[in-house]
């Protein structure tokens, strides 16, 4: 099963103080980079970095790294306006599966996002889609709800239409429903 990886980092940062695409470690690896990375070694192919009022100093720290620009013009609406974007460019791809993170979460690594993908079960959907296309399950933290979402082709386009103003596909993920990974245990420590 293909995996592709859909790194959100259009944001401005209002809870960081920054956007985090900007953000860094205290070794000074760009967040957007270690995010990409994580991605990468848990077995996505290829990832689309989805990118919005930052965008020029974002690629800038991305030139090294093998992934796709994918622009999010409406940023400024919300987050749903990232997952679309998002889920509109793994839509162009022949992918059945998508993992979809946030790049201020520094402390998920590749052991969180291997559980996730590895506890990601065909879910129902309309019509009579493949397994793999089905496939949903999402890191929880504390009993609740967070990132990475690992989520099969035919929940693509219910996600992104579920997801309005700054809220993401949480109400679709909901309603399917989503499985929870709990995974405080796989931490990166603070």
């Amino acid at each position: 099963m293909e995996l592709i990886g859909v790194l959100l980092a259009a944001g401005a940062g209002t809870r960081l103080g920054r956007p985090g695409g900007l953000m860094h470690a205290p070794d000074g690896t760009p967040w957007v980079v270690s995010s990409v990375r994580v991605l990468r070694e848990a077995g996505c192919s290829r990832i689309g970095v989805v990118v919005g009022a930052s965008a020029p100093d974002v690629v800038c720290l991305l030139t090294d790294e093998d992934v796709t620009i994918v622009p999010s013009p409406s940023w400024s609406d919300g987050l749903s306006a990232s997952v679309r974007a998002g889920l509109g460019w793994a839509g162009e791809t022949d992918a059945p599966v998508a993992v979809v993170h946030m790049v201020d979460r520094p402390r998920v690594g590749v052991a969180v996002v291997r559980r996730v993908v590895a506890a990601a079960a065909p879910a129902p959907v309309e019509g009579n889609a493949p397994a793999d296309h089905t496939r949903l399950a999402r890191a929880s933290y504390d009993g609740a709800s967070g990132y990475p979402v690992v989520i099969g082709r035919a929940h693509w386009g219910a996600a992104g239409a579920a997801a309005t103003g700054d809220r993401s596909m949480g109400p679709y993920l909901k309603r399917v429903p989503c499985p929870l990974i709990p995974c405080d245990d796989l931490l990166d420590p603070a």
